[in-house]
């Protein structure tokens, strides 16, 4: 009857022969062991592979095309959250425009307290551009660490919160100044920390962590209140102790709002967390290539930080078969 040729296994690159297993195994070594792929390259020559730099290349942005689809789903529910957490952190990019030097850009990280998620998106500054179009329609509470770009969005939904852990910074810092009154401040601080400690491990609910928060947070916090007005026009505002005071006046309200609302948190440290596989690896690879390669990498942070954030970053398979499921998928 004749010769039926069946048709060929789909495969994540078009035309290509190579099997999806290596294509995350590329991800992860790179993403979340922080190895470059000139490394990684090394590696298999010697295994005897042999691989093209540029195929290895073109590989790694195509798999990270395929994830591009789920990423924009990503972005949208992170968008609907009613509490998110905002951060950026900066990384060097290799630019045309630029020879013999990198150009600065940021990822703009947003994490959704209550699911976990987490968005990183790629700017190429750190202006107000990025995140206007980020959250020009979102509405509810966003805790930042007090950088005024946030300040001056024009979105009246949302609510800003801002981080009781950088304005304890400042009063750290200010102890060879001003140590006692430092250390009055960073002792009323460990007090809010010890209600929120309990609070963590009790796990209470949003309704009795803000009931715990009126009765125990609220007295402290007025007090911190009261002692920052007197003791503003007693330092020299240019001295260290000074600026911290002056740092936790002038946020004051936005500081204290998570006392009441049990979801907020009292810090932004969460998101800060979830900046640090950035951290790791600008270390091991120094740059990304180009503000493309740049972008493409926010997009496997992002699903590699939602990983760490919901407990399943225990085993390297975990991530190898949340990514292969996705990378196999047969995309239209």
């Amino acid at each position: 009857e004749g010769v039926i040729i069946a048709e060929l296994p789909s495969r994540p690159i078009q035309g290509g022969m190579v099997d999806v297993s290596l294509l995350v195994m590329l991800l992860l070594d790179k993403y979340v062991d922080h190895l470059p792929l000139y490394r990684q390259l090394k590696k298999y020559e010697r295994l005897g592979v042999k691989l093209s730099d540029a195929t290895v290349g073109d590989w790694t942005a195509k798999t990270i095309t395929l994830l591009e689809i789920l990423y924009n789903e990503l972005v949208n529910r992170v968008r609907k959250s009613q509490y998110l957490q905002a951060d950026e952190t900066p990384i060097q990019v290799l630019d045309k425009l630029k020879k013999g030097t990198t150009h600065r850009g940021y990822y703009w990280v947003y994490h959704d307290v209550a699911s976990g998620l987490v968005v990183y998106e790629y700017d190429q500054s750190r202006g107000q551009i990025a995140p206007r179009t980020f959250l020009h329609d979102y509405k509810g509470y966003l805790q930042t660490d007090g950088y005024a770009v946030y300040d001056a969005l024009p979105n009246k939904e949302i609510k800003l919160v801002n981080c009781m852990a950088h304005a304890r910074r400042y009063f750290f810092d200010a102890q060879d100044n001003d140590k006692q009154r430092s250390v009055w401040m960073l002792d009323k601080l460990q007090e809010l920390y010890e209600i929120e400690k309990f609070a963590r491990e009790q796990k209470l609910t949003h309704q009795q962590r803000l009931h715990l928060r009126q009765e125990k947070s609220l007295p402290i916090l007025n007090e911190m209140e009261s002692w920052l007005n007197t003791n503003l026009i007693e330092v020299t505002p240019k001295s260290p102790i000074g600026k911290a005071i002056n740092y936790m006046k002038v946020r004051w309200d936005k500081l204290k709002l998570f006392a009441g609302e049990g979801m907020l948190e009292i810090d932004n440290n969460l998101v800060e967390n979830a900046i640090r596989p950035v951290a790791l690896g600008r270390k091991n690879y120094l740059f990304a290539g180009s503000h493309e390669a740049a972008r493409r990498a926010g997009i496997v942070y992002s699903f590699i930080t939602c990983c760490k954030k919901n407990n399943r970053d225990r085993h390297l398979a975990t991530y190898y078969f949340f990514m292969q499921n996705i990378i196999s998928f047969d995309h239209p």
